[in-house]
């Protein structure tokens, strides 16, 4: 019977808080700002009378919601922490919040691209002064939500951080972006030119590539919420580091994500001479990403151990 404090064997699973804290302040100064440009606009189009105005007013308040998803996503997992019913933390909320804002951008990206065509079968009268104005208040909010949202979140070999719900943030902001962008173009070329198709076709590209980000942002973050990925590089990491001590053979490897930058990790390997779990537990110290390990010994009683594909010619160890 233990009678002495297990705090030594203990951790918390606060996995990634300081990153989210920074992201969370960041998300909250973007939603206050659009808002207030949505304040704006709404305002000045009320007492001008403009439809482009309110219009764009209405548009900035739909991606503040989506953007609130974001940040209310922040503050549940930055409240819930420490809440032991989450087993491995609350990491993967922020995914969740990016596969659910993935499903509002493909939606808007729908809706341009019915509107848009819409508007080849019935054209509308432009206002292109006050709509250049819509548009150029509309991208200067959005350069600087994006300076806000920027950050180092990405994931390839040697870093293995990704913030889905950070991502999401930003691919609103780059989403309305680009179609400010878009349509400065074709309202110029429109009021010089009198080429009002451009105002739709834009609209139509523009439905397109905001619907290739969203479907992008949803398949990366549905694959971490079902631990769909093979973090390839990772797990060569792990069999490297293990396999090159001794004569250690991995039996069995599970890696997944368990938050922004973080990897939970279970190690079965077998071996002739078995060691400390806190043998090798160092030996893994130092890989990047690597928040909460687990690690099975096996003892190797053949005569030679193999990779598990020798097992079914009779030269693998049995574990014992």
């Amino acid at each position: 019977m233990h009678t002495h404090d297990l705090s030594l064997w203990t951790h918390d699973h606060d996995f990634g808080s300081v990153r989210e804290g920074h992201a969370e302040r960041r998300t909250r100064w973007v939603v206050a700002l659009t808002l207030g440009a949505m304040l704006i606009e709404l305002t000045a189009g009320w007492f001008t009378g403009s439809m482009a105005l309110l219009a764009d007013g209405w548009h900035m308040g739909s991606h503040a919601a989506a953007l609130g998803v974001a940040a209310y996503a922040y503050a549940f997992a930055r409240r819930h922490r420490s809440d032991r019913r989450f087993s491995f933390g609350t990491g993967k909320v922020g995914s969740l919040a990016g596969w659910s804002s993935a499903l509002l951008l493909g939606a808007g990206a729908l809706w341009m691209l019915v509107e848009s065509a819409s508007r080849f079968v019935a054209p509308l009268p432009i206002r292109y002064a006050e709509a250049l104005l819509v548009a150029v208040l509309g991208l200067t909010v959005n350069l600087i939500s994006a300076w806000l949202l920027r950050g180092d979140d990405h994931d390839h070999p040697g870093h293995v951080h990704a913030d889905h719900n950070l991502a999401a943030a930003y691919l609103h902001v780059l989403a309305d972006a680009a179609t400010s962008v878009l349509a400065l173009l074709a309202l110029g070329l429109g009021m010089a030119l009198g080429w009002a198709f451009l105002d739709p076709l834009m609209g139509i590209v523009g439905g397109l590539l905001v619907g290739s980000w969203a479907f992008g942002l949803a398949r990366r973050s549905a694959a971490v919420l079902l631990d769909a990925d093979d973090h390839g590089y990772l797990a060569r990491t792990v069999r490297t580091r293990i396999e090159q001590d001794a004569d250690n053979q991995i039996a069995d490897l599970h890696l997944w994500r368990i938050g922004p930058g973080g990897f939970a990790c279970i190690v079965a390997l077998v071996t002739h001479a078995p060691r400390p779990v806190a043998h090798y537990r160092a030996l893994l110290a130092q890989v990047p990403g690597l928040l909460h390990v687990t690690i099975e010994v096996n003892q190797c009683h053949l005569p030679a151990c193999g990779p598990p594909a020798t097992a079914a010619r009779g030269g693998a160890c049995d574990a014992g």
